[in-house]
Formats: C-alpha cells, structure tokens, sequence
C-alpha cells in the first residue's frame, strides 16, 4: 500500500508584472515528476535613474557672473558711533607701555646728564631708585666687549650681582641701624655709575692697545670717574655722613678697576 501526498503549488511573489515566475504543478498521482517544472521570466530592461540636463551647481553661465559681479558694488563697512565712541573711551583709559613697566625714559637720560660732570652731581634724581638705566648700560656694555671680540655678558651680570651686595653688605655694617639703603637702591646706584666704563669701552674701540702707559691713565681716569660719583651717592647722599666717604670709595674703586680691567685684557 502507497502513501500518497499531495504537493502544493510553489509560488514566488513578486513586486510587479515585469518580475519572472516559476511555479510546479503536480503530475497526475499528486507527484510532480521530473521534468515536469515550468518557468515564466519575462525580460526588462536594467533599471537606469532619470538623468538631469544639466547639473544643478552648473546651470549658470560664468561669463554673465563674472559681469554681475563686477557691476556690483558693496558699500565699505561702518561701525556704529555708539561702538566707536566706546571702544576709544577705553583706548583712552590705557596708560602708555612704557609707564606701566615702570620705564621713564626722560629720567634715565636725566639721572645720566647728572653723572657727566663727577663735581656736580645731583643725587635727588637718584632718590627714585630703578633698574631700567642699568640694565641698558649692562647690555651696552656687553655689546661693546663684543665688538671688541670679547663675549662677557654672563661675566657682566655676575659681578654687577657681587659688587652690589658687596657694597650693600659694607654700608650696612657702617650705618648700623640708622641705615636705610637697601638692595634695590644699591643696584640701580652702582649700575648707573658703570655709565663711564661704559664710555671707556666704547673709546677702547678707536684706542691704541690698552698695554701702553697712555691707556693705562685713561683706564684710571675712568674708574676715578665712576668711583667718585659712587661713593658720593651712596656716603654723603645715603649714609648722610662725608667721613665715610674714603672708606666707601675704596670698595667701589676695587669694583670698577674689574670693570675696567674686563676692557683692558
């Protein structure tokens, strides 16, 4: 005895009338024999998407453009007066660069005018103490050893460093308590007073070598010059006692004969 089944007819769904078909049909029995399977395809074509013209970002003439935009012309900008008024009132309320780094320079060059004469100094200038014109001196001074085929700048700033706390040290022990020079000052008074060995670098240029005799004097003509302006800022002017002032002398004397010496050798 035979079972006998019945198979269903196989469909594929499709989305359209132009999508193939297959399907089976049984053979008689409910079998679907071989050979037996039957096939609908129905040719299309490929799809291909609808193609513009023309580009959209190209549809314009450059030609026509580029004479619109030539004949076009755009007004300069403005700003607004209340934008001006303010942002000049706040330039306005700015102090200068110079005075807010605590730089004057018509004091400088005043507090230098009064060390040219060493018999007339005027030691008020000196009162408001700053670090700006002996900074200049020590990078002029450093310059000219340059040109002289001497790099010293590291040489310069240590020994400004020793001699002023040096001096600082020697007017201390003497005042006692009644001193009232402190380090700040010290450095500003002994950096000014290196203006004339400054000068004697700068001369050492155009000089004959320096190993002679005449070299020698004018060596010492500059290092009285600055000793002399020294000691009388810092004796009579801060210690407020002209008998130390020999004792003061020889310490600065000892420090601008180094000076003096950085220029000779």
């Amino acid at each position: 005895m035979s079972n006998k089944f019945t198979i269903p007819p196989v469909s594929f769904p499709s989305s359209g009338p132009s999508a193939s078909t297959a399907s089976t049909t049984p053979g008689p029995g409910g079998r679907n024999p071989p050979g037996m399977l039957h096939q609908r395809q129905v040719p299309t074509a490929p799809f291909q998407p609808p193609r513009p013209s023309s580009l959209p970002f190209m549809s314009f003439d450059i030609g026509s453009a580029a004479a619109s935009s030539s004949s076009t012309s755009f007004p300069p900008p403005q700003l607004r007066q209340d934008i001006a008024s303010s942002s000049g009132g706040l330039f306005s309320d700015e102090i200068p660069l110079l005075e807010e780094l605590e730089i004057n320079p018509s004091l400088i060059w005043r507090k230098t005018r009064s060390l040219l004469n060493p018999f007339r100094v005027d030691s008020s200038l000196h009162s408001d103490p700053d670090l700006s014109g002996p900074f200049l001196y020590y990078i002029a001074f450093g310059l000219f050893q340059l040109l002289g085929g001497k790099v010293q700048f590291g040489v310069i700033l240590g020994w400004i460093a020793i001699s002023s706390i040096f001096v600082y040290s020697i007017l201390n022990f003497l005042a006692g308590k009644n001193g009232n020079l402190d380090l700040y000052r010290c450095f500003s008074v002994v950096g000014y007073c290196l203006m004339p060995i400054v000068i004697y670098s700068a001369a050492s240029l155009f000089l004959p070598p320096t190993g002679t005799t005449v070299g020698f004097i004018v060596a010492a003509a500059f290092v009285i010059w600055s000793t002399r302006v020294c000691s009388r800022l810092l004796a009579v002017d801060e210690l407020g006692a002209s008998e130390h002032r020999g004792l003061i002398a020889y310490p600065c004397f000892l420090i601008y004969c180094l000076f003096s010496m950085l220029v000779m050798f």
